[in-house]
């Protein structure tokens, strides 16, 4: 850091007083932010920090960054200077030919600096006072989800804090005396950016979906090895162009973290990950051509191929640990290299960079799945990197922030969730309340066969799947009530304690039904799907 500018001394007593504005306002120079009238300077080692003026507003980073020197000559040395913080003295310690004054951690708040001695400058007293505050708390911002109901601009609308500039798109826009803007945007812009910035710098970001609800989707789940099976593939079409399905969920990334297609995302390749067991553009291509669209499910952060790679590599925090720094064998069900860690970037960008580039190949959604923490008791594992937040706020974090890298591709964005997440949402880190605010529908899987015995008050779900689902599925109605995400629930058509035909099937579709969600996707790991269950898509 270049060494800052000699500042001439305070005036005289009897000579030309200047303005307390004068006084007080710093003056920026090389690396360096000075103190007019008193020989003192305020020092940062960082980029990026305009100064300390009276009146300032530092966010976190400035404020840890800033120390102050008075020069020693002007100030008439140590012994002359009095030095205050809020009131409280502050130590004064030479340092070469300056005096630093001994600021103590600056926490959130008003303070108020004051320097005064006597120079050694015959008859020149001093006293300068500057007042700042540090403001480390991100502003306020609430956007409404905008309703979308017809083939005109979409109304943005929200309430930001009083102090924050607010911008949609990199465009500002006008906020009243409340905090409150509303703002236009053209049909079909997917997703927009809405920034509020105070007056500290601090920011919050949301992306806010334009798209409006989800339309109805009716699909089947195949693996991507399945997808280049004819039979499975065929019979799965053969349901869509029968009006019977209008979707076709195909993996992108699996449980063992292959990805199916052949994946340009480097650390795909670089660990191997990338098998293109089917060409993506084809297989979107040819489910179009049948008259469905396409969903790619994620398996996020069940990912043995990444958490082995990461262990191998000596990237320990990529994977979820013990608390004596081993990996965690995901609740015993799972194996020791299974999950990686959620709270981890590398882990985080390399989901959302799938999900980018699965929608920029087409995929009409992009599904997570296992968008959570393992199951077992917290106590038993770390995660690191997680700071202060908790797992689920970061699991709701990294849905968010797909959203925002997703950016104007229109794919989209579902999660899919634990049964038992809409009323334990600690139980493995899915907060239902605030994965509706993130996503565009949440798909929360109430398998019959996975509930336990009175569950609901029902006493054997998996013998009384209209009961079962239909009571579940009425907390996701109320935690998703009054936003624009919709519920999509996974539905069993396979057999696991009780067999399971077409009329155990349609049961399910019913009690979804009763809760007014006509959306679906059917699970059956071998990709056979009964067609007797399911009734023609009436056009709406």
């Amino acid at each position: 850091m270049m060494a800052p500018r000699h500042i001439s001394h305070s005036p005289y007593s009897y000579g030309p007083r200047r303005s307390p504005a004068r006084r007080r306002a710093l003056i920026a120079t090389a690396g360096a932010l000075a103190l007019a009238g008193v020989g003192w300077t305020f020092l940062t080692s960082g980029p990026g920090v305009h100064g300390l003026s009276d009146g300032s507003v530092l966010d976190g980073r400035k404020a840890a960054q800033v120390t102050a020197y008075l020069d020693t000559e002007a100030a008439g040395g140590r012994d002359n200077v009095r030095a205050t913080l809020d009131g409280a003295a502050i130590p004064v310690t030479a340092a070469g030919p300056r005096l630093k004054l001994a600021l103590p951690r600056l926490t959130e708040g008003r303070h108020t600096l004051v320097v005064e001695g006597d120079s050694s400058i015959p008859f020149a007293s001093y006293r300068e006072v500057v007042g700042f505050t540090v403001d480390t708390t991100a502003p306020a911002l609430k956007v409404v989800d905008p309703e979308v109901k017809n083939a005109g601009p979409v109304t943005i609308a929200g309430k930001a804090g009083t102090d924050a500039k607010v911008s949609v798109d990199g465009k500002v826009v006008s906020v009243d005396k409340s905090g409150a803007f509303t703002i236009t945007v053209p049909r079909g812009t997917s997703v927009v950016k809405v920034t509020a910035v105070d007056r500290a710098g601090n920011t919050t970001t949301k992306a806010v979906s334009t798209r409006g609800r989800r339309p109805m989707i009716r699909a089947a789940h195949i693996t991507a090895i399945g997808w280049g099976n004819d039979t499975l593939r065929g019979n799965i079409l053969a349901l869509v162009r029968s009006g019977k399905l209008n979707a076709v969920q195909l993996d992108v990334k699996d449980e063992d973290g292959e990805v199916g297609y052949a994946s340009q995302v480097p650390l795909a390749r670089q660990i191997g990950a990338s098998k293109g067991y089917y060409d993506a553009r084809k297989a979107v291509a040819e489910i179009h051509a049948a008259g469905a669209q396409v969903i790619g499910r994620i398996v996020a952060f069940r990912d043995p191929k990444l958490a082995t790679a990461a262990w191998k590599a000596g990237k320990k925090d990529q994977v979820v640990l013990t608390p004596a720094g081993e990996p965690y064998a995901g609740g015993g069900h799972y194996g020791k290299l299974a999950f990686t860690n959620f709270a981890d970037r590398t882990v985080r960008k390399y989901n959302q960079d799938l999900a980018v580039e699965a929608a920029s190949l087409g995929f009409d959604d992009i599904l997570y799945d296992y968008v959570r923490r393992p199951d077992g008791a917290l106590s038993k594992m770390r995660f690191p990197g997680i700071g202060s937040a908790t797992p689920e706020q970061s699991i709701t974090s990294f849905v968010a922030d797909t959203r925002t890298a997703m950016g104007s591709h229109p794919a989209y964005l579902g999660v899919s969730v634990f049964g038992i997440a809409a009323t334990r949402p600690t139980e493995i880190a899915q907060d239902i309340a605030a994965l509706v605010k993130v996503s565009d529908y949440i798909a929360p899987m109430v398998y019959p066969s996975h509930w336990g015995p009175g569950e609901y008050g029902v006493a054997n779900p998996d013998t009384a799947p209209y009961a079962i689902v239909q009571r579940s599925l009425a907390d996701f109605a109320r935690q998703a009530k009054g936003t624009q995400t919709e519920i999509v629930p996974w539905l069993q058509d396979f057999s696991m304690g009780s067999t399971y035909g077409p009329a155990q099937v349609a049961e399910q579709i019913k009690a979804a039904a009763a809760n007014k969600m006509n959306s679906f996707i059917l699970w059956n790991a071998g990709a056979r799907y009964q067609g007797a269950a399911l009734q023609q898509i009436v056009a709406r």
